[in-house]
């Protein structure tokens, strides 16, 4: 029986897919197809696939041209599938020529011809045609822009500055707050954190999709009432906070969830930052956010995340210089059988890891955690210690809006932080601000 194995993405399986495997069954008895893993998409820098892994096999094996179908995870895989597995040809898409020459020491290589014109690239763009605009500080926003060039089917159609300014974006033209809204299918907000909850407000009630850094709202009501709004207008509401999205911080909550470390006891975070904090005293006419404000829903939400928002007792301390701006602020949180601690600053620094205590062992995820693509699972037993690296594209933007865009797609959000740790972010902002239980130092 002469064996053939083939490879590929198969995102929004197309008569291109469909050509390559009918001319791949040809040249043997018994095909074996093999999809890409997600997670090695996103290494590969194939960041905006569209379908699910479970999606894009399902849709190979619908075909029927597949006698098996396995799942490609790492680089170097295929030279270890045609050894294990008997290949006797190797097929794959001539644009793809001389890549894969190197396995012609194993078995027959072999490049088909792709059928012109058609790509899972231009399908994408031309299905997933999105106009964002982005809202914020020019500063924050760039970042942004910068990396949605990468995606097919997102125009940045320009900004809109929260504090009035006519400052531009590289090219982008800054457009008043409802002129954006009135110019884009989608709105990106990064803003001053108390102009948030009007302005994704104000773009819900006006069909405008939305993904929006956290506090999305100043009061669990209010982050409620955002939901409802979504909801009834038919729109995706999205977090805007990037470390949810990445592969690493993902893999860690799954592992730990599954009892990897037994049982969570505590959870300790920090994240501080000296930068753009040259004259603290006048910090409002710089636009300069307190450490509340860049870091608080970071820092809390792997603790809501993994321990939930049922606590039964919180203490916050801040370092403040008015009622908006905090230099420094550790909030503490004891639930029934476990702890857990924030701390957050602007204008101090210290070391920004996280560290995950378990019955069995503990996570250590160095500085700075909130960009993670490396952890570690320590042991009692140094030897068995695990190491875990995912690559992180840039700064991470590019995860999130992948994500909101294929929500949007799907007509449905998928919301990787959960709506109860967004209420709980937002009570915990409303309760600092207000200075409810709130010590000062």
């Amino acid at each position: 029986m002469k064996k053939v194995i083939t490879y590929g993405t198969f995102d929004m399986l197309h008569q291109g897919h469909l050509n390559i495997l009918e001319r791949a069954k040809k040249l043997g008895d018994y095909l074996i197809v093999g999809v890409t893993s997600d997670d090695f998409d996103s290494r590969r820098g194939k960041i905006n696939v569209q379908q699910s892994m479970m999606e894009r096999v399902e849709g190979v094996k619908k075909t029927g041209l597949a006698d098996q179908i396995i799942i490609e995870e790492y680089e170097g895989q295929k030279i270890d599938d045609v050894n294990r597995l008997g290949i006797d040809i190797f097929a794959i898409g001539s644009d793809w020529k001389g890549k894969f020459d190197y396995l012609s020491e194993f078995c027959q290589v072999i490049y088909l011809e792709r059928t012109k014109g058609i790509s899972s690239t231009k399908i994408r763009t031309k299905n997933n045609h999105l106009r964002l605009g982005l809202v914020g500080n020019a500063g924050r926003i760039w970042k942004v822009s910068n990396e949605a060039l990468v995606i097919n089917g997102i125009d940045i159609v320009g900004t809109s500055g929260n504090d009035g300014c006519d400052k531009r974006v590289g090219n982008l033209e800054n457009f008043s707050f409802k002129d954006l809204i009135d110019k884009s299918d989608a709105i990106f907000i990064e803003s001053n954190v108390r102009d948030r909850f009007e302005q994704v407000k104000y773009s819900l009630e006006h069909g405008k999709h939305v993904l929006c850094d956290l506090p999305m709202a100043i009061g669990k009501k209010k982050q409620q009432d955002l939901f409802e709004i979504a909801k009834k207008n038919g729109c995706v509401l999205m977090s805007g906070i990037k470390t949810a999205y990445s592969t690493a911080y993902y893999r860690l909550l799954l592992m730990v969830k599954s009892g990897e470390i037994g049982d969570v006891l505590s959870v300790e975070t920090t994240c501080t930052s000296l930068s753009e904090v040259s004259k603290i005293s006048s910090y409002s006419e710089n636009n300069i956010w307190s450490a509340m404000d860049a870091w608080g829903a970071t820092a809390l939400m792997p603790i809501f995340q993994i321990l939930g928002t049922d606590y039964i007792d919180r203490t916050i301390v801040t370092k403040s210089i008015d009622k908006y701006f905090d230099l420094f602020t550790k909030m503490d949180f004891i639930y029934e059988n476990a702890v857990a601690t924030a701390k957050v600053g602007k204008g101090i620094k210290s070391e920004g890891e996280m560290i995950i205590s378990g019955t069995k062992g503990y996570v250590y995820v160095p500085a700075p955690w909130w960009k993670t693509e490396y952890f570690e699972i320590r042991y009692e037993d140094l030897n068995k210690k695990k190491r875990f690296f995912y690559e992180l594209e840039g700064e991470g933007f590019k995860y999130e809006l992948v994500n909101f865009l294929r929500a949007i797609n799907h007509g449905r959000t998928i919301n990787y932080t959960g709506d109860n740790v967004l209420k709980e972010v937002s009570r915990i902002y409303e309760e600092f601000y207000n200075r409810k239980d709130v010590n000062l130092i």
